[in-house]
């Protein structure tokens, strides 16, 4: 029993083998030269494996992008092709048969100021005829600015998500906020072009311009402000909240106005909405509410735009 006791405490402690018998058991370290020199090569292997591994990559790719750029001349040469071809069977320019004489664009020309009040025919047509059509592009821009948003969101732990606060509270190391030429030309050109701006939304149905041209130049001011003073001075005009929040109402409302004036309409009903008096500013029923809608959605959204995709947020 005490020889199977030995036997059996030597097979825990490695210094023989039930099946082979007894052996030498080497207790001698390893060198610290001889780790160093393996180590080494264990990285020159990797190193070396990398390396083959993105050669055979850049084979792929150049294979890859040689059979793309041919099938990318041959995809544009079929389209303009087709775009050729479709061309020439398009009537002659004036001619009384053309789609563009038809009764639609007629009416528009020759009862759109009655029906509408709008002195500009093409804010009667898209904030009064094609009303929905208008509401539709306005949800793709918030809904483009939303997806943007999700997709920088993507992946993001916690570590990236207090980096990118980090960079965004020091973002006078990649913002020209010492340059004094540029925040001095702000200050006179960001007043000028926000109040222009306003003024081309407003004056929308008596006049070329409305919420998509406007907009745009609010938009354009509200970038200019934030290349000059960085985020921390933006964002006591606008932030991330005020964008939401704005682009939420002005949406529901715009959805909620042209409802119940479809309703109305197709029902003939009296909707109660005064077109006032054409030229003048309060005219036009809900084209210049619904001008304003669309000119808050798109200065908000070219903004989140060009704020995302700079640093990931607003």
């Amino acid at each position: 029993m005490k020889k199977i006791n030995e036997k059996f405490n030597k097979w825990l402690n490695g210094e023989s083998s039930p099946d082979i018998g007894a052996y030498e058991v080497n207790h001698k370290p390893v060198s610290l030269e001889r780790k160093e020199r393996y180590i080494a090569k264990t990285e020159e292997i990797k190193v070396q494996a990398r390396a083959e591994a993105n050669a055979r990559k850049d084979v792929a790719f150049a294979h890859f992008g040689k059979i793309y750029t041919v099938v990318s001349v041959l995809a544009c040469l079929s389209l303009l092709a087709v775009l050729l071809y479709t061309i020439s069977f398009l009537p002659e320019v004036g001619a009384p048969g053309n789609p563009a004489n038809n009764e639609v664009p007629e009416r528009y020309i020759e009862k759109g100021l009655e029906e509408t009040g709008a002195v500009n025919i093409v804010a009667g047509m898209i904030l009064d005829y094609r009303a929905f059509d208008t509401f539709g592009e306005s949800c793709v821009l918030f809904i483009a600015s939303g997806c943007v948003f999700i997709m920088l969101k993507i992946g993001e732990n916690d570590e990236e998500k207090k980096r990118r606060l980090r960079e965004i509270e020091r973002d006078h190391r990649f913002e020209p906020r010492k340059d004094t030429i540029l925040r001095n030309i702000t200050r006179v050109l960001f007043p000028m072009i926000m109040i222009f701006g306003i003024y081309v939304v407003l004056n929308g149905h008596i006049s070329p311009g409305g919420g998509f041209s406007g907009g745009a130049i609010m938009g354009a001011g509200l970038i200019l402000y934030l290349s000059a003073f960085g985020y921390q001075e933006t964002h006591k005009i606008i932030n991330e909240k005020r964008v939401k929040w704005i682009t939420f109402v002005s949406l529901t409302f715009y959805c909620l106005a042209k409802s119940y004036s479809f309703f109305t309409g197709a029902n003939h009903l009296e909707s109660g909405i005064p077109k006032g008096t054409p030229g003048a500013i309060l005219s036009s029923g809900l084209i210049l509410p619904l001008n304003i809608c669309v000119g808050l959605i798109v200065a908000c959204t070219m903004y989140a735009f060009y704020s995302l995709f700079r640093k990931g947020s607003v």
